[in-house]
């Protein structure tokens, strides 16, 4: 690999939760500048089509969960370094928040230690953004006074003391990346002696077109959810405030069999200035 004089430069950027005009405005300008941009797969594609300087190079690195397609970290760190090293401005597009639940901590340690510079760019992480697009204020008065985000994408990931605890808590519970085990999370709570008040919330591919929420008091999830199978990307919202979405729900549910994201195939997709003309 040739490696130019000037070393480039890397922004680690939010694209925000799915609605394609969350991503910031500071983001949009490094994104029609950028000479290459790594995106993550929760990324909208009207970001990437018309947002994205066209003469950019773009690559597909997404991840998804218990899929062995997945992009591994690893090769990300190792793209990031080649380009900057060539003098070029990279973009690391992450869905959501740079910071919440992501590998950000991988990156910006490949980075200090190749010497090389870099901006962080916060985006609206999914929690916010599907509490607004689902009328729940995660936060509401009389309702929560605080918020815990969380993730249980494995079964074992949190121990049988904090279940105790997530199940008295007063505060709004969001769980990142928990769809598949969300029957876990709901019996772990009910068998921790949840108060009846408490509902949940899982919300499918918040703020896009095909956005889907689905609400049932936690007491009435096997019932009423049990076993369902939830679109990636969603999102579980737990406590009173979920009530709230009866009443401010403003977005028409699109209960749909279509995926807004595109699934991860293949380990790593070149997406080239043709392709995406």
């Amino acid at each position: 690999m040739k490696q130019n004089s000037q070393i480039g430069k890397v922004i680690l950027a939010g694209a925000g939760p799915g609605d394609p005009e969350l991503l910031t405005i500071k983001a949009l300008r490094y994104l029609q500048k950028a000479d290459v941009v790594l995106t993550d797969r929760l990324v909208s594609h009207v970001i990437i089509n018309e947002y994205v300087n066209p003469e950019a190079e773009v690559l597909f690195v997404g991840k998804q969960c218990r899929r062995g397609a997945s992009t591994p970290q690893e090769t990300i760190n190792e793209l990031m370094v080649e380009y900057a090293l060539q003098g070029k401005l990279v973009v690391r597009l992450k869905g959501g928040d740079v910071s919440i639940f992501s590998n950000v901590l991988d990156e910006l340690q490949t980075l200090v230690e190749q010497g090389i510079s870099y901006e962080i760019i916060p985006g609206i992480s999914a929690a916010l953004g599907a509490a607004a697009y689902s009328g729940i204020p995660l936060t509401a008065r009389n309702h929560a006074t605080a918020v815990r985000f969380l993730t249980c994408y494995k079964s074992d990931i949190v121990s049988n003391e904090y279940w105790k605890e997530l199940a008295t808590t007063a505060d709004t519970l969001v769980f990142y990346m928990s769809a598949e085990t969300a029957d876990h999370v709901v019996a772990k709570l009910i068998a921790n002696s949840v108060d009846e008040s408490k509902w949940i919330a899982v919300v499918e591919q918040a703020t896009t077109p095909l956005q889907t929420v689905y609400t049932c008091n936690l007491y009435e999830y096997a019932e009423k959810l049990g076993n369902k199978t939830f679109k990636s990307p969603s999102l579980l919202i737990i406590g009173k405030v979920v009530q709230l979405h009866q009443q401010f729900n403003w977005l028409q549910n699109k209960e749909t069999t279509q995926e807004y994201f595109a699934p991860v195939e293949r380990e790593l997709i070149v997406n080239t200035n043709a392709e995406r003309a």
